[in-house]
This record gives structure tokens, sequence and C-alpha cells, in this order.
């Protein structure tokens, strides 16, 4: 019965603010206006391929030169939408379809989440704790923002995937909840590399446990690395992908794939040696042998994944990256966003860390570790706030549950301390976030009125700011020279060439790209310099080769190439 309460819970609050996301976002959705570029590219996946291009073929034939780029992308996360889509089509039609599966996935998601995170809480804190965890973790900013109807892009379902290792780390030690966690951290693997180190942190308290000779320690290691290794087994033939061989680190390679099967024998390495062997200290010689062994036959294997981003340009990662909201440092980000973002994870931390040391309980030790790391890797990337957030609810709901014992007013300190989405609202006094993005609203760059204006347009090729260029994939049938994604080395140095270059170097990039239209958002490049073509077309000086498409507007503006009135050609 317990299991089924909180499985009735976490759905029924799931439910409720899956359909308050979605009643608040109905005019978006129900056009399939989605709310980021990368779910809108996720759509559009999902479609290609079922529309009959091959499982294994990740390209987006319409980005960048041809025959189009490859993502570094899975098909596992296409999987449910796929199947949402392809079942209910015949019956409701494609577009209702697709509306059906944009809200249901994330919303599942959500769910799955929730229960998740109270049976973690219910081990560490029985029922004083759990279902408040339950509250805790569905308000828990940002993690909340990617579980938002339309949000089909693999983050929600890596997290769900970082949620199973953590329930199978705090459960009682066996070969069990080690097959469990190694399987889902396959699963991890496949889907994307952004949470591996969280992953790998999961694995280090687990060896932690290995090193005290705890009893089951041994068979969950054993457990762990087995199903690590038989997941990627299976992974590599289902999901492996047409650029499988490419030596890269930023998706589910060969490069990856090696990787990590070397490091499943980890694991088992350490459960093998120390079978017999009771002593920490030589349980920790053996078990920095193992480490030292495996990690060199990563490197040597995988030596791209010791810059998994080293392929991509400087100027792109100086122009485009650090406008990559949650791609920046927690040290670099401004300050509203820094505490937004990482406010309640760090909460967590405190919390996590105050119940080890009232507890002792090797359990909160453990879930603390990956609450580290997260925080650790919020300093490369302030993505890893998703899941340093949901991990804060555990310890927030402890700290919550003793503060009933001390009157009201700690009870309303409490909960103001443990509400992820105060956080970005006080942050606000500090000054402005980027949390709003102003080509999303009414009339702007990426809005459904701009996209509807793209999609009437005749075939042809797009040069946009990129951001554009993503939301233009999924909502037009144009082909688009740039959008925000890494491998698109070339099509994206193309698009800032363009803007930020004199009109007569743009024009040799527009033909040298054969493109056909041309569209500038007014948030866009604007501190470009003065005779760049981004300059001249905020001020309505346009060269005579972009003829302008409708009514001028500071948010948004269209224009057509007509390469008869190129007034300078040069070589590229």
């Amino acid at each position: 019965m317990t299991l089924r309460g909180d499985a009735l819970a976490a759905f029924a609050l799931a439910l409720l603010l899956g359909a308050v996301w979605a009643w608040r976002d109905w005019g978006a959705l129900s056009a399939l206006h989605l709310p980021d570029a990368d779910a809108m590219l996720r759509l559009q996946q999902v479609r290609d391929w079922l529309a009959g291009q091959g499982f294994a073929d990740l390209r987006q034939h319409r980005l960048g030169a041809a025959p189009g780029i490859a993502l570094q992308w899975s098909r596992l996360p296409d999987l449910v939408p796929g199947a949402i889509i392809a079942g209910l089509t015949p019956l409701l039609g494609a577009p209702l379809a697709e509306l059906v599966a944009v809200i249901v996935w994330p919303t599942a998601l959500f769910a799955v989440a929730l229960l998740l995170v109270t049976r973690i809480a219910r081990v560490l804190g029985g029922s004083a704790i759990a279902r408040t965890a339950t509250v805790v973790a569905a308000i828990a900013f940002p993690t909340t923002t990617i579980f938002l109807p339309g949000r089909i892009d693999p983050h929600g379902l890596q997290i769900v995937l970082l949620l199973i290792v953590i329930r199978a780390l705090v459960a009682r030690p066996a070969i069990e909840p080690g097959l469990v966690a190694g399987f889902a951290a396959a699963a991890g693997v496949v889907v994307g590399t952004e949470t591996v180190p969280l992953l790998a942190a999961a694995g280090a308290a687990m060896a932690i446990e290995w090193l005290r000779a705890r009893a089951g320690a041994d068979d969950r290691m054993m457990g762990f690395g087995i199903g690590l290794g038989a997941g990627l087994l299976a992974a590599s033939i289902v999901f492996r992908s047409a650029l499988w061989n490419d030596a890269v680190c930023d998706g589910f390679t060969v490069t990856v794939w090696r990787a990590a099967v070397i490091a499943a024998f980890a694991p088992m390495g350490m459960a093998l040696a120390a079978r017999d062997i009771a002593s920490p200290a030589t349980r920790a010689v053996l078990g920095a042998i193992i480490v030292a062994l495996i990690g060199t036959g990563i490197v040597l294997v995988a030596p791209e994944c010791l810059a998994p981003g080293g392929g991509i340009d400087p100027l792109l990662v100086r122009l485009w990256g650090v406008q990559v909201g949650d791609a920046q440092s927690i040290f670099t980000a401004p300050l509203p966003t820094a505490i937004g973002y990482a406010g309640v994870m760090v909460a967590g931390v405190l919390a996590s860390g105050w119940r080890l040391q009232a507890t002792r309980d090797r359990r909160w030790a453990a879930l603390l570790t990956v609450q580290l790391a997260a925080v650790l890797l919020s300093g490369v990337e302030l993505r890893a706030a998703y899941a340093g957030a949901i991990l804060a609810a555990p310890g927030l709901a402890a700290v919550i549950a003793a503060a009933r014992a001390r009157g009201a007013m700690t009870v309303i300190g409490a909960w103001f301390a443990s509400a992820g989405m105060l956080y970005p609202i006080a942050a606000q006094a500090l000054g402005p976030t980027r949390g709003g993005d102003a080509s999303a609203a009414p009339g702007g760059c990426t809005a459904p009125a701009t996209l509807a204006t793209l999609r009437g347009l005749p075939p042809g090729g797009l040069l946009a700011p990129l951001d554009l260029g993503g939301y233009a994939i999924g909502a037009t049938s144009l082909r688009v020279v740039g959008a925000p994604y890494p491998r698109n080395v070339a099509g994206n140095l193309a698009v800032y060439r363009f803007f930020l270059g004199d009109p007569a170097h743009a024009a040799a990039i527009a033909q040298g790209w054969h493109v056909r239209y041309v569209a500038m958002c007014g948030d866009s490049f604007d501190t470009a310099a003065g005779t760049s073509l981004a300059h001249a077309l905020r001020h309505g000086q346009a060269p005579n080769w972009l003829v302008p498409i409708g009514r001028r507007d500071p948010a948004f503006a269209l224009y057509r190439i007509d390469t008869r009135l190129f007034s300078e050609r040069r070589a590229l």
C-alpha cells in the first residue's frame, strides 16, 4: 500500500502541475510551438524517423551543408513520443497526435521522477519526510523546467535514469540493486554524456561502501559492473548510429562506448579482487591499482574524452557559447541567474550534510556524494543544477520535518528555504536574469506568428540567428544554415560571419550557401560593429540585394535575396 500511495501522490501532483502548465502555455502548445529549440528539433527528428528516415540515421538533413548534420543525440528518447504519435495518428491525425505526445511524455517522466524521489526519501527518513519530499521535488527549480509540457528533449529522461541509480544506491546492498543501477547508467550513457560525471559519482559512492567492506557491497559492485557492461553491449547493437565510428566524445559513439565498457570493469574488478579481504587499507590499495589501470585504458582508447568540446571553433565558443544560459559556469553567470539555478541545490547539500552528521547513516553520505558532484559540475555548466535541485528534496524535507517541532514560524522558514521556485523570484531583486526569452514574446523572433510567416515561404535556404534556426527546422520546411548545435560548426560560423562581416562579405557567404531568405532578430548582434551587415539591418539600411518581405518590425525582419542585385562577388 505504501508504494501504491506514493505512486498515486506522485502521479496526481504531476498531473495537476502538468495540466496547469499546459493550460498556461496552451496558445503556444496547441500550435506545436514548443518551449525551446531543442524540443522543436527533437519533434522534427521523430517526424523524419516516422516518415521513413533510418533508425540509425540521426542526421538532420535540413541543417547545415548537404547532406545535413549528424546530431549527437540518440534514438532512445525518441521511442516513447514516437510510439505515441504513430499509435494515435490514425485516430486523431498527426497534429493532434503530436500535441498529445509532447504533453503526455514530459508529464509522465515528471511523475516517475517524483515517485523515485519519494521512494528515496522514504528509505532515508521514513514516512515523516517521504510525501514532503514529493512536494519539494515538484517545485524544485530549475528541474521543473525540463518537465514542462512540450519539453521532449532528453534532459527529463536523464534525470529519471539518474534517480533510478540513486534509488539503487540507497537500497540494501545486493546484486539486484546493482544490476538495476548498472542498466540505468548504461541507458544514461546512451541518452547523452551530460550526466556521466554524476553517474560516476554514484559509482564512487558505491566504491566507498565497498572500501569499508559493508555487507553486500561486493555483490552490488559486481551487479553494477555487469549491468553497465551488458547494457552497453545491447545498446551498441540497438542504438548504433550511422556515424558510430566518428572519433568524438559528445554522444553515444564507439569512442564513448569503449570508455564506458572499460569503466564497467572497475566495479567488477574491485568486487572480485577483494572478495575475501575485509581490511579497508588493503581494499584501498587494490582499488587504487584498479582505478589507475582502468583510467589508463580509458585515456588510451578515448583520448577525445579528455576534451569533449575540443572540436568547437574558438570563435563560436566566444560568440555563441557564452549565450547558452545553462552551459555557463556558475562563476561566470550573472549573480541572479546563479542564485536562481543553484540556490535550492546548495540548500539541499547543507540539509543532507546536516542529516549525515545527525544520523551517521551511510545512505545520506551516498546521496550527498552525488549532490556535491552536481555542485562541482555546476562550476563548469549550470545545467548540473537540474540534477542538484531535485536531489535536494529528501534533505530539505527532513529539515521541514524537524522544523515542525519548533513552531509555525520555523516551519514557514523551512518551506521558504526548500521552495526552489522562490530562488529565481528572490534573485530578481538583485537585477534582471536571462531567464526570459524575448524572442519568444508575441511578435518576437521565435513567436508562433513569426514561424507562421516562415512556414508560408516557398522552399529554400534560410540564414538566421541560431535560435531561430532551431525553431525553423521544426516549424517549417526550409533548409537552415545555422542552429544551436555544436556539430554544425561550418554552418554556425557562416551565420556569425554573415551578420558580423561587411555587406560585401555577407553577399559572398549567401552565394556560397545558396541562401534564399535572411531573417534578422531584433535582439541579435546588438554589439556588432558599425561596418557589419547586422548593424546595417538594425538601422534599416539593408543592401540592395536584400529585398524586404512584408512590413519591417523592430523584433523581426525578413528578406529575400535577389542574386541579380549583388553589388560585389568575392570568394569566401
